[in-house]
């Protein structure tokens, strides 16, 4: 199967093992080499000393009122009282409710495992079949993007990477923030690519999922350092590079890449730090939904050959490091040739001003909740004063 008519060069994308029969063996086989590689923490066996605790804490809640039913209505029936056949059988029924949230509770555990056994496998024969690899989980992932330095309990899962023609990695991701009451746990999907040199830091902030307060996104940017860009592309995206950089951002988004965005990448957000280029959604990426990896691969494979331009971008506030080499050059006597022009750019990288976005604050969200505690506080307050 080849790629959408988005992307101009074909790359690898076959969707059968996703959809293809699996049986439950093989899946169980698996995972079970996943354990043994070392690539799969825990143990279904942990999972099935769970099912029986709970099993044996409802047994313990409710057992002594079974024995105590039981063992009344028995009695009123070898009294003869009226009614004691019936009380026998409301007697027994907690019992009978006890054997059904047991039953219930093993083959829900049962089936969960066995779901989860044949997504990895599906999701590891699709990584074979596009020349790429799986990897079950990897906690504290590392990478420089805005979410992968928030909360607590970071991790990546259901990763399937690849390294032709670069460096790509598509993962779901979660962390957790607050504690108690409070705590919540954060849902994303990431594609990351690997680049050919840093760049400065530029988010575009898609504006068709936007929430009721502003972005999406968990990080907010101080305003003066939005960007306004030429033809429509300000009513899909916001950007954001650092103060002074506009023209490297102009340089990077030339129309040609602007459209490929839009056409190609609208619904996602988009984050350039160091060497990397980021793609953000709220939602899982790796899934075992075809339609969902044929418009990842179309959004990557529409942006990898413009790539190739971002490579020969240079900052040129590194230029007296450039030019540091050109005086040793030129003072050497014994060199009877000028050094060559690309010793004189200015070498790979990116000046401290340009690596990160000044952080903004979020006043929508702070003004709301000002005015949710104002409103709490007057109908807690107000009425005494009424009175």
């Amino acid at each position: 199967m080849s790629l959408p008519p988005a992307a101009s060069v074909s790359y690898p994308f076959d969707a059968g093992p996703l959809v293809e029969p699996v049986h439950p063996g093989a899946a169980r086989a698996f995972v079970q080499e996943l354990r043994r590689a070392g690539r799969l923490k825990g143990s279904p066996v942990f999972g099935a000393l769970v099912v029986v605790l709970i099993s044996f804490v409802v047994i313990v809640l409710f057992g002594a009122v079974t024995v105590t039913l039981v063992t009344s209505a028995v009695a009123a029936a070898t009294a003869g009282v009226d009614g004691g056949g019936i009380a026998v059988l409301f007697g027994i029924l907690p019992l009978v409710v006890i054997g059904i949230i047991a039953a219930v509770g093993i083959t829900l555990f049962v089936r969960g495992a066995r779901s989860s056994s044949e997504r990895m496998y599906r999701l590891d024969r699709f990584a074979r079949a596009n020349a790429m690899r799986y990897e079950p989980r990897l906690d504290d992932p590392g990478l420089p993007g805005m979410i992968f330095a928030i909360g607590s309990s970071r991790h990546s899962s259901d990763l399937v990477r690849g390294d032709r023609p670069r460096f790509v990695e598509f993962a779901n991701y979660r962390y957790t923030t607050g504690s108690g009451k409070n705590q919540q746990t954060h849902h994303w999907g990431y594609v990351a690519v690997k680049l050919d040199t840093p760049l400065p830091h530029i988010v575009l902030d898609a504006t068709s999922n936007n929430g009721l307060f502003g972005s999406n996104l968990p990080l907010t940017f101080d305003k003066d350092q939005r960007l306004s860009l030429e033809g429509d592309f300000d009513e899909y995206f916001s950007l954001y590079c650092p103060a002074d950089y506009e023209r490297d951002a102009l340089y990077l988004f030339t129309p040609d890449i602007m459209a490929r965005f839009i056409d190609n990448a609208a619904a996602l957000d988009v984050e350039i730090v160091d060497d990397w280029l980021f793609l953000y959604a709220k939602r899982d990426f790796s899934t075992l939904d075809p339609a969902t990896w044929a418009w990842l691969f179309s959004v990557i494979g529409a942006l990898l050959e413009k790539f190739a331009q971002w490579a020969r971008w240079r900052d040129e506030r590194l230029a007296a490091v450039a030019a540091g080499v050109g005086t040793r050059h030129a003072g050497a006597a014994s060199v009877p040739f000028s050094p060559p022009l690309d010793a004189l750019r200015p070498p790979p990288g990116v000046a401290a001003e340009g690596r990160r976005l000044q952080r903004g604050v979020p006043w929508v969200p702070i003004i709301v909740g000002g005015v949710m505690v104002l409103f709490w506080i007057f109908t807690q307050i107000g009425p005494a004063f009424l009175r």
